[in-house]
Formats: C-alpha cells, sequence, structure tokens
C-alpha cells in the first residue's frame, strides 16, 4: 500500500517531466478491541480498510499505525501513548475511538469525562494541530450482539453507551473535530449476524466496511488537501513505444531492489505481476486494450504511473 502515485494523463505516448508528488496520508488509530479489530483479519480492520480504499481513489498511502488493544480503558490508552514520540511522527489523520471498556468495567464516567478530552488533545497534536485532520469515531452498541443479548442487560448497556457517545460528541463539537456514529449500523446486529464475527461481541469486517462507507467522502475530502500539498521529487519517464506492444519505465533514482511491478486497469484490476530488477526496463504489454491503466511500485520512494492505451 506504499504508493507514490502520478496523475498524468497522456495526450502523446511518450512523457516525461519533473514530479510534484503529494505528501502521503499517513494514518494514527487510537482505541481499543474495535480499532485493532479483535477476532477479524489484518485486512478486514477498518483503519486498514479506510487506507485501501483512499489507495484504490489513488492517494499516496501509508499502513496505518494503530495503537490500540482489546480491553483498554481510556486511562491505558494514555499510558500506552505516552513517551512514544508520535508528534514528531507526521501523522496528518487521526482518529480515535475508545470508552466501551470503561463501560464494561464500571469505571465512573467522570473519569472518562476527564480522560476522553486529555486523548482528545494529544490525537490533534499528533496531527500537527489541524482540528480538521481529526475524527471521532462513536462506540458500537455491543447489547445488539449475541454476547450482549445473553447478559439480559441490552437495555442498559445501550444507555450507558449513549451517554458515553453524546458526551464524546458534545467534546467533537466543543473541538470542531468530526464525529463518525456508526453506532446505528452496531444496532442491525442481532438483525443480521453476518454484522458479528464468531466470538459473538465484536464486528465483523462486513460492519467495519459499513463503518469506512460512513467516513470516507469526509476522508477523501481531507486527502484531497493532504494531496495539494505537494513536494518535489526527481525526474521520471514513462512511455509506450509506437506499436503498443511494451511499456518503458525509467527512474532518475534507484530504490532498494529487488522490487515488483503491478499493471492494474481503471477499475483496480490487476492484469500484470512481475519482478523489478532495475530502475529502467520494458514490460511486455501486448495483452492489454485501449485503456487507461496504473503502473505501481511496491517500494515507498518510487512513483505510480497512469497511462493509456490508445
Amino acid at each position: 500500500m506504499k504508493y507514490l502515485i502520478i496523475m498524468l494523463l497522456m495526450p502523446v505516448h511518450l512523457f516525461g517531466q519533473g514530479l510534484r508528488l503529494p505528501p502521503s496520508i499517513k494514518m494514527l488509530a487510537l482505541g481499543d478491541s474495535y480499532t485493532i479489530g479483535q477476532s477479524v483479519s489484518v485486512s478486514n480492520r477498518w483503519p486498514v480498510q479506510l487506507m485501501d480504499s483512499l489507495d484504490r481513489r489513488n492517494y499516496i498511502t501509508t499502513e496505518p499505525r494503530i495503537i490500540a488493544t482489546t480491553g483498554w480503558r481510556t486511562d491505558n490508552l494514555i499510558s500506552a501513548i505516552r513517551g512514544q514520540q508520535l508528534q514528531s511522527q507526521n501523522f496528518n489523520l487521526v482518529s480515535l475511538l475508545i470508552g466501551v471498556n470503561n463501560q464494561y468495567q464500571n469505571r465512573p464516567f467522570s473519569l472518562y469525562e476527564q480522560e476522553f478530552p486529555q486523548l482528545l488533545d494529544s490525537a490533534i497534536r499528533y496531527a500537527g494541530g489541524e482540528t480538521n485532520h481529526v475524527f471521532i469515531v462513536s462506540i458500537p452498541d455491543y447489547g445488539y450482539t449475541p454476547f450482549g443479548e445473553r447478559t439480559g442487560n441490552q437495555t442498559q448497556i445501550s444507555s450507558q453507551l449513549d451517554q458515553y457517545n453524546a458526551y464524546s460528541k458534545q467534546v467533537a463539537v466543543d473541538y470542531g473535530v468530526q464525529f463518525f456514529d456508526i453506532t446505528p449500523i452496531s444496532r442491525f446486529g442481532l438483525q443480521q449476524p453476518a454484522l458479528v464475527p464468531t466470538d459473538d461481541l465484536h464486528p465483523s469486517g462486513l460492519q467495519y466496511s459499513m463503518w469506512v462507507s460512513k467516513m470516507l467522502a469526509y476522508v477523501d475530502s481531507v486527502a484531497v488537501s493532504i494531496s495539494n500539498k505537494t513536494n518535489f521529487k526527481p525526474k521520471a519517464h514513462l512511455f509506450t513505444t509506437q506499436d503498443n506492444q511494451k511499456l518503458v519505465y525509467e527512474l532518475a533514482y534507484k530504490p532498494n531492489f529487488p522490487s515488483s511491478l503491478t499493471i492494474s486497469n481503471n477499475s483496480g484490476k490487476r492484469l500484470i505481476e512481475m519482478e523489478v530488477k532495475n530502475h529502467k526496463g520494458e514490460i511486455d504489454i501486448q495483452g492489454l486494450q485501449a485503456g487507461v491503466y496504473f503502473a505501481k511500485f511496491n517500494t515507498g520512494d518510487v512513483p505510480v504511473f497512469r497511462f493509456a492505451i490508445p
């Protein structure tokens, strides 16, 4: 997912230019089991799904940094981020989802009122002070899971979580940060069993994808603003031969090799995958039809090219 993406239209077969590459989207996700994705694969964690969605939209992305552990309360998260020098790591997108274990472990609500704003203050610092690059995610309602149903306390669980979410939403308003209310989605957990994995408690990958769908329009707008802050990078060249049988590439600098190169169509379908052992070479593309394609190198400092076959 560590791609540098150049949005270039090709009116002719050949181009070569100095590249202005936008900064990468670097996400920090702070939370608990809902952020680390208890009982789902790494690829199904919602922060990973969110970055994958941006990647498919041709933004430059890196793997999200996730600081979250199942069972953490607000005080555990405060302790976990202390001393990690996160402020110096240039994150430009930071999420915060925490509080369910304060409720589940019967911690005084007053502690959440004290500690949640502290965490939001930290999140804003880690985002370089950009409040619009920070967002809060509401706590899902585990009362609407088989586990919650078995407790016999569904009404109490929902009522208490509503209190937590109402407070975090008000804090979001006070600080001027985005708040995503995904709790209504979680309340379909009993009606739609596919929204809960086999542990009968946490959201499934499918439910997390529904969260991401709710977040994506806003996060996309943030990604646009980040991408407009352009950096200068060395030159690179990419062109198709006159007969459209080969794609020729040459990079003006040498990343770490061996690497790999993937060519995908405009829908994201991978059509060609190959090993790359040098900073220049030729790729047989005679099997590709007319259209727009993306050539993606998997090393972090190599641009991803958009090219067209007429």
